[in-house]
C-alpha cells in the first residue's frame, strides 16, 4: 500500500490474544536491532503465558509516525505489558525483559521493571553486574544500561571489581559520557575519593591530554565533597599546579596542547577555590600569549585568563581591552560578540 511518498507503509493489526506487524513489503526494516533474525518467539503458543491476554500498542486509529516494529518485537512488548498492568515480578518476567532488551537495550521503561523485577525476587545481583557487563560492552552510549546498573549497584553496596570494568570500557572510550558520570556516582556513593583515583586519572591524562573528562573527574575528587575537600589532597594538588615545583602537571598539559581549554578552565577553578588570584599564573599567561607580540601568541585560552587579570588591575585595563580586541579580530573571531560585549562593559566601568 504506496503512501503518499511513494513508500510502502507497515500496518499494525490487532486481535483479542496477540499484536502482530503486517508489512505490505517483504523488506520490511527491523528497526529494534534483534540478533534473532526476526524470529518469532510466539509467546502465544507457549505453554507458560497461556493464563496471559496481550495487550498490544495502542497507536490510535490514524498514527502519524508509525514505527515498523519486528513482529517478535511487538509480541514481547505485547506479553510485557500485560504482566506489568498486574505487577507480576517472577521468572518469566525477568526473562521477558533480557529478551526484550536485547532486542531493543534503550528501553528505560523494560529496564526500569527488571530492576523492580530483581528486588522482589532478591536475586543474585553479581549474576545481574555480569549480565550487564557484556551489554555494556557492546552497547557503549548506551545510559539505560548504567542507570540500570546504578540502581543494582546501589542494592548491592560493593563496588569490588567496578574500577577493573570501567577500566575495561575506557579502553574502548576514555571519553565516554556514561561511563563517567557513573563512576562519579561511584565515588560519592563509597567514598572512593582515595582509593588510587587520582593517579588512574592521571593516567588518562598523560595517555591523552585532551581528555577532557578526566580534567573533570580530576576536579570533581578535590572538591566533589561539597564545601569541605580534603585539604592534604587540595595542597598536593596546588604543588602539582600552581606552585614553582620541578614537575608542575596541569603546566606540563599546557604545554602539550596550549590550546586545550581544560587545563586552563581546571586552573582557574582551583585558584578560584582556594581563594588565589588569577595573577598567581599571570607569567604563564604572558609565556603563551605574550600581547605586544600578536604573531607569537599560542593559546587564545591564556589571552583569556590574562585579561581577567589585567582588568582587575587600575593601571593595566587598557592592556586587558587590548587582549580583548586580539581575541575579538584574531584569536576567537566566532565569539567576537562576546568579546566586545566585555570590551564594553570594562570600558564603561572605567570611565565611570
Amino acid at each position: 500500500m504506496p503512501t503518499a511518498w511513494g513508500s510502502e507503509y507497515p500496518t499494525l493489526h490487532f486481535s483479542v490474544d496477540r499484536v502482530y506487524l503486517c508489512a505490505f513489503s517483504s523488506a520490511s526494516v527491523n528497526v529494534t536491532g534483534s540478533t534473532r533474525d526476526n524470529k518469532l518467539t510466539m509467546y502465544q503458543e507457549d505453554p507458560n503465558w497461556e493464563d496471559i491476554i496481550p495487550l498490544p500498542q495502542d497507536d490510535g486509529d490514524q498514527p502519524l509516525a508509525q514505527i515498523a516494529y519486528t513482529d517478535e518485537y511487538a509480541e514481547a512488548m505485547s506479553y510485557l505489558r500485560a504482566i506489568m498492568a498486574k505487577k507480576e515480578y517472577s521468572q518469566r518476567a525477568l526473562k521477558i525483559t533480557e529478551h526484550i532488551t536485547e532486542m531493543n537495550p534503550a528501553h528505560y521503561t523494560v529496564w526500569l521493571y527488571r530492576a523492580k523485577i530483581i528486588f522482589a525476587l532478591n536475586a543474585d545481583l553479581r549474576k545481574e553486574i555480569e549480565f550487564l557487563n557484556e551489554k555494556a560492552l557492546r552497547h557503549e552510549k548506551n545510559y539505560q544500561i548504567w542507570h540500570h546498573r546504578q540502581l543494582v549497584m546501589d542494592k548491592l553496596g560493593d563496588p569490588t571489581g567496578e574500577s577493573e570494568f570501567i577500566e575495561q570500557m575506557f579502553e574502548k572510550d576514555a571519553k565516554n559520557y556514561h561511563v563517567w558520570s557513573y563512576r562519579q556516582w561511584l565515588v560519592k556513593r563509597f567514598g572512593l575519593w582515595d582509593n588510587g583515583e587520582l593517579e588512574y586519572v592521571q593516567k588518562l591524562l598523560e595517555r591523552d591530554v585532551r581528555n577532557n573528562s578526566a580534567w573533570n573527574h580530576r576536579y570533581f575528587l578535590v572538591f566533589g565533597k561539597g564545601n569541605t575537600p580534603d585539604q592534604d589532597m587540595v595542597e598536593r594538588e596546588m604543588k602539582k599546579t600552581v606552585k614553582l615545583t620541578k614537575f608542575r602537571f596541569t603546566e606540563e598539559a599546557i604545554f602539550l596542547a596550549p590550546q586545550n581549554p581544560s587545563p586552563w578552565n581546571y586552573m582557574r577553578g582551583l585558584l578560584s577555590r582556594m581563594k588565589m588570584p588569577l595573577s598567581t599564573i599571570e607569567s604563564l599567561c604572558k609565556h603563551y600569549a605574550p600581547i605586544n607580540k600578536p604573531d607569537r601568541i599560542t593559546s587564545s585560552h591564556a589571552l583569556d585568563v590574562f585579561a581577567d587579570i589585567c582588568a582587575s588591575k587600575p593601571n593595566k585595563k587598557d592592556v586587558a581591552v587590548q587582549a580583548l580586541e586580539l581575541l575579538s579580530q584574531k584569536f576567537d573571531p566566532i565569539r567576537t560578540n562576546y568579546w566586545n560585549h566585555r570590551k564594553m562593559i570594562l570600558q564603561k566601568a572605567a570611565a565611570a
